[in-house]
C-alpha cells in the first residue's frame, strides 16, 4: 500500500502522540512535559511551515545536470586523470570482446560484486569491470574536495575489513584513505587487469539464441581515439552507485557570470591551491569565495575554505541537522581486542547498528558503534522498522515517531546555540524538520566556522539565490561580490528512475522490452530487490523492493552475497562451477587450483519467475505503509526534491510508488529473509536453464 499523504494524518493524534511519547521526560530546553502538546503542536506547524517555503513546482527540474549542459558541462570532466597510471585499451583488457561476467562500476559496490562473486567460485579471469573513472574508488575516485571523510563509522563502512585485515586509521576515514583502500581490494583479488577504466557503458540487449547481453561500451582514453566495442558477457551487473550525475541549480544570470566556478565533485585544486592529501588552499586567501549547498559535502568543505578565505559567503536553502562527530584516532589494542579471532565482527557491527533504528521494542545491551547516528531511533521512518503497521494504525506509529525524535532535534537544535555566538545566524543555522527528512549530519567544525569573522551566512529562508550578475550572488536585493562560486548542489536524486536510468543506459531483456519502460509502466517486480522477470542473467542493487540502509557499503554487500550465492548455485547446477565455493576469508586461488568457470562452454539463464516476484512484490507492497512517515517532508533528494511528496498522486500512482519502496521491516529483518531463502538451498523462485554450446 502507497505510504499515505500526510492529509490523512490527524493533527491532533500526531501531537498526542508526541506528548505521550514524551512524558518522561522534559524537552532539552526546560519545557515540561505537562506543556508538551502545545509545544509539539507548534513545531510540527514549524515544519509545515518550513517547508512550503521550500516546495517548487518545478522539483528536479530546477537543477540541471552538468552532462546535459554545453556551457557547463566540461565541470564534470576528469581533473584526476593525470595523476593515474596508463590506461590500457579496453580491446586489451578482453581481446576477444567475450568474458562470463560483466560489472559496470569500479567503485566500492563493483568490487565488493567482483569479491563476493569470486569467493563463490566464480574464477577471477572470467570476471570484467568498466568505470568511466580512470581508477579504482567510485565517489571516493571523483570527490577529492578539502575534508572529505565517511560519514557513517569506518568500521562497518569500508567493506571487506576482515578479509582484507586491515584497520582504519580513524573511525572516520579520510578521502585519501578510502580511495588508496579500494586499490588495495583490487589488487588483492587480481582486479586491476581485469578493469577497463574510461569506459561508459551504453545500451545492453540480452540475445535469447546465445544467451548473452550484447553490451555497447565506449572507451574515451586522454589522447586516443574514442573506441567503441560490444561485449558478449553472460552475465551482466550494474553496480554504478547512486551519486554519479553532478547538478547545479538553474539560476538566472548564471551563463553570465564571470568568475570562477567549479562542482565540489570535482574540486579544482589548481584554482585553490592544495591537494587532496594536503588541502592548504593558500590561493584563496585574497579570494572572496562563495559556496552554494548547505548539505553534507558542504558541512566537511565549509570548515576547510573558512580557514583559508578571505570572505566566505554560505548561501543556504536548508540547514543540515549537525550533531557532534567525535572524530578520533583508531586505537590499536582496542582494535585487536574488538576484531582478533572473532570471525563475522563486521556483519555483527553492522545488525548492532541496524538495530539502533527500532522505534519501538528493545535494542541490544550495548551499541556497538556507538555515535550520534546510533541514537537516531526514529530513521527507521526512512529506512524501514520492524514494527507492525497497518493503515488503521498508521497516524499512531507516525506520532511515535515524531514523539522519540522530537528530543533528539530539540538537542540538535540547542546545541546550535551553544556554538554559534550570533543568535541570528544561529537561529538560521536550526534545521526544522525530523531527523530522516534529509540525512543528518555530523561534525565538529562546522559549526564553530560561523564564528570566524570572514564567515558570512547568508540565509535565503527558502528560496535560493535570486540570480547571478556577471560578479555577484544577489540574494533578496543584495548583491554579494564574488571571485569563484562552488556548487556544493549534490547529484541527481537516488529514486529518479530505474537502475537502467540511474546508470544512464538501456537495458533491453528478452524480446527486446525496454527495463526502464517497463518498471515505469508496471511498477517494479523483482525478487529480493536485485533481479527481474524478462531480464536473465541480469543482477542489480536495490534499494526498490530491497532493504534499506544509512550506510551504502552494507547494503551492497548484502545485495552482493546473494547474487554470488544464486550466481555460484546456477553454475553448479550447471555444472560450469565446483560443486564447493572457495574459503570466503581468503583472496583469489590461481586457475591452476581449481576448475575455472569459463572451462565448460555452456549456455545457461538465470531468472526468476513471475510468480516468485509477484509474491515478493506483495510483500513489498504490505509493508510500504511502515514508511509512510516520509511524506510531508521538507524537500531533498530523499524525495526527489519534494517530486515524490509535493503532488498529489492518483491511485495508480500510489501502488507503483508502493511497489517501489525498500523492505519496510528494515535492513536487518531483509537480511534474515535472504539467508533464510538460502539455506533452504533450493533456489526458490529461481530457474535456471542450461543447454550445451
Amino acid at each position: 500500500m502507497a505510504a499515505p499523504d500526510t492529509a490523512m494524518l490527524d493533527s491532533s493524534t500526531v501531537t498526542a502522540g508526541i506528548a505521550e511519547g514524551a512524558s518522561s521526560e522534559a524537552t532539552p530546553n526546560g519545557r515540561q512535559n505537562e506543556s508538551n502538546v502545545a509545544f509539539a503542536l507548534e513545531i510540527q506547524k514549524k515544519y509545515a511551515a518550513e517547508r512550503e517555503k521550500r516546495i517548487k513546482a518545478e522539483g528536479s527540474a530546477q537543477y540541471l545536470e552538468l552532462a546535459a549542459s554545453e556551457k557547463f558541462g566540461h565541470m564534470q570532466d576528469d581533473p584526476w586523470i593525470d595523476q593515474e597510471p596508463s590506461i590500457p585499451s579496453a580491446g586489451s583488457v578482453l581481446p576477444d570482446h567475450r568474458c562470463k561476467i560483466l560489472i559496470s562500476g569500479a567503485g566500492f559496490g563493483g568490487l565488493i560484486y567482483a569479491v563476493r562473486l569470486i569467493q563463490a567460485g566464480v574464477d577471477p579471469n572470467d570476471i570484467r569491470l568498466i568505470d568511466q573513472a580512470s581508477g579504482f574508488g567510485g565517489t571516493w575516485y571523483w570527490n577529492r574536495y578539502p575534508g572529505l571523510m565517511c560519514d557513517v563509522e569506518s568500521y562497518i563502512y569500508m567493506p571487506l575489513l576482515e578479509e582484507m585485515k586491515y584497520m582504519p586509521k580513524h573511525k572516520y576515514s579520510y578521502g585519501p584513505e578510502l580511495r588508496r583502500y579500494a586499490n588495495m581490494i583490487a589488487d588483492k583479488w587480481g582486479l586491476r587487469s581485469k578493469t577497463m577504466f574510461q569506459t561508459a557503458l551504453g545500451n545492453a540487449r540480452w540475445d535469447d539464441d546465445t544467451r548473452e547481453w550484447l553490451v555497447d561500451v565506449s572507451q574515451t582514453r586522454k589522447g586516443h581515439d574514442k573506441l567503441d566495442l560490444q561485449i558478449r558477457s553472460q552475465i551482466l551487473i550494474i553496480a554504478s552507485g547512486v551519486l554519479n550525475h553532478p547538478k547545479i541549480p538553474r539560476l538566472p544570470g548564471l551563463e553570465g557570470f564571470k568568475g570562477h566556478t567549479f562542482h565540489t565533485a570535482r574540486w579544482d585544486y589548481a584554482y585553490t591551491g592544495g591537494t587532496p592529501e594536503s588541502p592548504s588552499l593558500e590561493n584563496l586567501r585574497n579570494k572572496r569565495v562563495g559556496i552554494i549547498g548547505t548539505g553534507a559535502t558542504a558541512i566537511q568543505v565549509v570548515p576547510e575554505l573558512a580557514k583559508w578565505a578571505k570572505e566566505l559567503y554560505v548561501f543556504q536553502r536548508t540547514p543540515s541537522s549537525v550533531d557532534e562527530r567525535g572524530q578520533r584516532l583508531t586505537d590499536p589494542e582496542w582494535w585487536a581486542q574488538e576484531t582478533a579471532n572473532k570471525p563475522g565482527w563486521q556483519k555483527r557491527r553492522n545488525d548492532n547498528f541496524m538495530a539502533q533504528f527500532v522505534d519501538t521494542g528493545p535494542k541490544p545491551d550495548t551499541n556497538l558503534v556507538g555515535d550520534r547516528w546510533s541514537e537516531i531511533p526514529s530513521y527507521g521512518a526512512l529506512v524501514g522498522s520492524p514494527t507492525p503497521v497497518t493503515l488503521e494504525s498508521v497516524s499512531t506509529y507516525i506520532a511515535n515517531l515524531h514523539a522519540i525524535d522530537l528530543p533528539r532535534q530539540e538537542r540538535v537544535r540547542a546545541r546550535v546555540g551553544t556554538i554559534v555566538q550570533d543568535s541570528a545566524t544561529a537561529a538560521s543555522l536550526k534545521a526544522y524538520y525530523p531527523s530522516w527528512c534529509k540525512r543528518p549530519c555530523f561534525h565538529d567544525d562546522y559549526l564553530p566556522s560561523f564564528n570566524q569573522p570572514n564567515v558570512h551566512l547568508i540565509d535565503t529562508d527558502g528560496k535560493g539565490l535570486d540570480k547571478l550578475t556577471s560578479t555577484a550572488a544577489v540574494v533578496n536585493g543584495k548583491e554579494y561580490e564574488l571571485d569563484v562560486l562552488i556548487f556544493s548542489t549534490g547529484f541527481r536524486t537516488p529514486g529518479a528512475g530505474a537502475v537502467a536510468a540511474k546508470a544512464n543506459a538501456r537495458i533491453a531483456g528478452k524480446g527486446g522490452q525496454d527495463f526502464e519502460i517497463k518498471f515505469t509502466n508496471e511498477g517494479s517486480q523483482t525478487l529480493h530487490g536485485i533481479i527481474a522477470p524478462g531480464f536473465p542473467n541480469f543482477f542489480f542493487p536495490g534499494v526498490a523492493q530491497a532493504g534499506a540502509s544509512p550506510n551504502y557499503t552494507h547494503m551492497v554487500n548484502q545485495y552482493a552475497i546473494h547474487a554470488a550465492y544464486i550466481v555460484g548455485e546456477s553454475l553448479r547446477r550447471a555444472r560450469v562451477l565446483p560443486k564447493e565455493p572457495q574459503d570466503s576469508q581468503e583472496g583469489p586461488e590461481t586457475s591452476t587450483t581449481r576448475p575455472r568457470s569459463g572451462d565448460s562452454a555452456k549456455r545457461f539463464a538465470i531468472e526468476p519467475t513471475a510468480a516468485a516476484c509477484q509474491a515478493w512484490t506483495g510483500a513489498i507492497f504490505q509493508r510500504a505503509v511502515s514508511l509512510a512517515g516520509v511524506a510531508g517532508c521538507t524537500p531533498s533528494y530523499f524525495n526527489e526534491n519534494g517530486d515524490a511528496t509535493g503532488k498529489t498522486m492518483s491511485p495508480e500512482e500510489q501502488m507503483k510508488a508502493a511497489q517501489g519502496a525498500p523492505w519496510g521491516d528494515g535492513m536487518r529483518d531483509y537480511v534474515s529473509q535472504l539467508e533464510k531463502w538460502r539455506t533452504q538451498g533450493d533456489m526458490e523462485g529461481v530457474e535456471v536453464r542450461v543447454e550445451a554450446s
